[in-house]
């Protein structure tokens, strides 16, 4: 697949519909993410838009949403300089590079934001792919948490702690 040309720019609540409609299938399939498979439009708009610090898009030359995520304090006070991200790619995107490159782009908001490091708390061991798109882009394993998932269709599952300091030295 070619990869597509993308521009980035803050997620708007007029966004939300087409967002919506992107992540509802991922969040129902109980695979990535450890939200309630019917967790209500209400309650997904607060976790994607309303409770991070920030929300981007990725949008293609001709309009068409690739991806989303989301970025937020990790911990409250004096772990508020350490984020946590949340991402999505648009179904027909996947395997395009979208992923990476909203990783890499989160990595740079992160730091304008003043947050000095990312941590991913919990990387379903089974998403293969985005375990390699992660460590691809700088994020190391730093513990893996037996069966801390439970996953629709495998069952209790691994997840990782993922991390990566984003500041020089």
């Amino acid at each position: 697949m070619v990869k597509p040309d993308l521009t980035f720019r803050a997620g708007l609540e007029k966004d939300w519909p087409e967002i919506w409609q992107m992540i509802r299938p991922v969040f129902a399939a109980g695979e990535t993410y450890p939200v309630s498979p019917d967790i209500s439009e209400t309650d997904a708009y607060t976790y994607w838009m309303k409770t991070p610090r920030a929300t981007y898009i990725a949008i293609t030359s001709d309009g068409t949403l690739a991806g989303s995520y989301y970025i937020r304090p990790n911990q409250p006070d004096l772990g508020d300089h350490v984020c946590n991200c949340g991402y999505i790619v648009a179904e027909n995107m996947r395997g395009s590079g979208i992923a990476s490159r909203l990783c890499q782009h989160s990595q740079q908001i992160a730091v304008q934001l003043g947050f000095s490091a990312m941590q991913y708390n919990l990387v379903v061991a089974s998403n293969e792919a985005a375990v390699h798109v992660w460590q691809k882009n700088g994020m190391e394993i730093i513990g893996t948490i037996r069966n801390a998932f439970r996953h629709s269709t495998l069952g209790l599952t691994d997840a990782h702690i993922m991390y990566k300091w984003l500041l020089d030295g």
